[in-house]
């Protein structure tokens, strides 16, 4: 556990344009650093040379931060002796194979580690390259068609309309039938979706449900001692 209380961490992986498994959330590096572009047109030695703290409100107490390589969050999460949960955006087949990697190097982390992604074939071809690996889907109803904050993604009607289509069949398909077949532990689903029945509901089959993402001190109470529910998290309130 760290200082703060946590217990876990999610690691967002992505690749440099010469294929090295590194952290990052966007697949740009405008929002979290001093740089500009594409991962997939940055070389990692270009991406080095960023300054990942440049944004944060805390800035001044990181000043030679450096964007980490997957490997080297994962020693250091290690170190701390932390659940780490692989967060995995996209890029299936060049994921698995740097994480089973990883798995082969540091054992340990069949423990200690979860393999997540939106997407059910990633999470399904991580099983098929090692049974072994504990895996989540993660899940936010109306993903397809709306943005995070509820918006619509897309201006046009039909286009809108086809989208919230595809969103019913995802949200039942992943509810019945694509749990199994990938083989998950967990949901890891977007907080406002998240019941005592629901959490009930996947309880009696095995699967944990982890809600994202909890900042106040009231909800971390109310998914703690009311739902039982472990949570992600952006703050240490």
């Amino acid at each position: 556990m760290s200082e703060n209380g946590a217990t876990g961490v999610e690691l967002d992986l992505e690749f440099s344009a010469d294929g090295v498994p590194l952290l990052m959330h966007d697949d740009t590096v405008e929002r979290t650093t001093d740089g500009a572009g594409r991962l997939q047109d940055l070389t990692f030695e270009e991406i080095r040379k960023l300054n990942p703290s440049a944004k944060h409100r805390l800035w001044s107490q990181f000043p030679d931060e450096k964007v980490p390589t997957l490997r080297e969050a994962v020693v250091e999460s290690m170190h701390h002796n932390l659940t780490i949960y692989f967060d995995v955006k996209g890029h299936a087949n060049q994921a698995v194979d740097a994480l089973k990697q990883l798995y082969q190097e540091f054992p340990q982390l069949y423990n200690s580690s979860i393999v997540c992604s939106f997407m059910p074939d990633v999470v399904y071809k991580m099983r098929q390259a090692d049974r072994n690996v504990v895996t989540a889907l993660t899940h936010r109803p109306w993903q397809l068609s709306h943005l995070g904050d509820g918006t619509p993604r897309f201006s046009s009607f039909w286009k809108h309309f086809l989208y919230m289509v595809l969103d019913v069949i995802l949200d039942w398909s992943l509810h019945s039938f694509l749990w199994r077949l990938c083989g998950v532990s967990a949901f890891l689903i977007q907080k406002n979706f998240v019941s005592q029945d629901y959490v009930r509901h996947w309880s009696s089959r095995g699967i944990r449900v982890v809600a994202w993402t909890v900042n106040t001190f009231a909800e971390k109470s109310y998914y703690e001692s009311v739902l039982d529910c472990s949570y992600i998290t952006d703050s240490l309130t």
